[in-house]
């Protein structure tokens, strides 16, 4: 009998308890050195593949910073400019060293501006990396797809406008972060008409980065912005507010009058906001009139217009308001009644009849 017979009796004349602790055993020492060894390997491929970035890195800014300060006045491209993108286009075909080119690109492209960062714009097209771009907007991985947008707006990709308003509604808020980060930094107020088939909800986050860069932007021809102000999709119609507030939309003085019976009553109370702010006096009637149907939010906002917009024809209204039971709201209109230099006997009156009358 040989010994691996002899090991195999002995095994069985254990108790199962004991067998199955052995086999147990044998199996995780097994799967831990394939784990040892795999992890080994990994390390070793990571060390290889970090090497070969560094390398290609290193080569890649020397190409590139000699692309970019070869420039020709009186030609597209220098014949220095001309071998470089000869040279780089030959790693394109790679997707390791397609990355890292990108990547390089990306880095030199926001740490420089002007003329230079315009040439780093038109190298990503001349290699034809745009076009490795579109097609991952066709990727089934929404991080793939949002990537491939940022990559288009920090090179200035335009002329695919379509291309990226075709995923407006993607299902992934952050694709849809950088579609319009992508229409509105290239495209200015122009790149807004996405507002008009946004089904999906606009974050404040969203409108605040909006408007910051519009704010940035040379370009202060505003779109019209009456069809979003109409819009069933509650936040187009929020942002459209802030627009007319910031940019003084007063010729969409009719769209908000309209909006102070909207259902939404944050809706309603930014619209009283943007209507005081831009001196719209119509407001004041429609608000005295349906004053006591209005939320108290509704109606400290109004308070704080009558403030802004007040006339002395608004003084017998607000004398009404002295004994509300919002103390904010009585607060508001004896500020507006002092400023406006109210006689103390009108009160003294008011209060008086009041008391006879109760």
């Amino acid at each position: 009998m040989t010994d691996y017979n002899i090991a195999i009796a002995q095994f069985k004349q254990f108790p199962p308890i004991i067998q199955l602790v052995w086999i147990a055993s044998l199996i995780i020492t097994v799967n831990v050195i394939i784990l040892i060894v795999y992890l080994k390997y990994l390390r070793a491929k990571l060390r290889v593949n970090y090497k070969l970035a560094t390398k290609f890195q290193d080569e890649h800014e020397s190409s590139l910073i000699t692309y970019l300060y070869s420039g020709s006045e009186n030609e597209d491209f220098s014949s220095e400019q001309k071998a470089v993108v000869k040279d780089l286009k030959s790693c394109v075909s790679d997707p390791f060293q397609r990355k890292l080119l990108v990547s390089t690109l990306l880095k030199l492209r926001n740490e420089i501006t002007g003329e230079l960062a315009e040439s780093i714009d038109k190298l990503y097209i001349e290699l034809g990396l745009v076009y490795y771009s579109l097609n991952k907007l066709k990727n089934r991985k929404w991080d793939v797809v949002a990537k491939a947008i940022t990559e288009l707006t920090q090179f200035q990709v335009k002329g695919i406008q379509d291309t990226v308003m075709k995923k407006v509604n993607h299902p992934k808020k952050e694709v849809r972060k950088e579609i319009q980060l992508y229409l509105v930094q290239l495209f200015s107020f122009q790149g807004l008409d996405f507002l008009s088939v946004l089904k999906t909800p606009l974050s404040e986050w969203d409108q605040i980065q909006l408007l910051e860069i519009l704010q940035r932007s040379n370009d202060k021809h505003i779109s019209d912005i009456k069809p979003w102000l109409q819009s069933s999709n509650e936040s187009v119609v929020s942002f459209a507010l802030k627009l007319a507030k910031i940019y003084n939309q007063y010729e969409v003085r009719d769209e908000l009058l309209d909006l102070l019976g909207h259902a939404n009553q944050t809706i309603r109370i930014h619209t009283i906001e943007t209507l005081s702010h831009l001196n719209i006096l119509e407001a004041k009637t429609i608000l005295k009139d349906s004053f006591v149907t209005r939320s108290i939010e509704e109606q400290i906002s109004s308070v704080k217009m009558f403030e802004n917009l007040y006339e002395d024809t608004d003084k017998p209204f607000l004398m009404g308001l002295i004994e509300h039971e919002n103390f904010e709201i009585r607060l508001g209109v004896m500020e507006i009644l002092d400023k406006n230099n109210y006689d103390d006997s009108d009160l003294f009156e008011l209060l008086t009849k009041k008391r006879l009358t109760a």
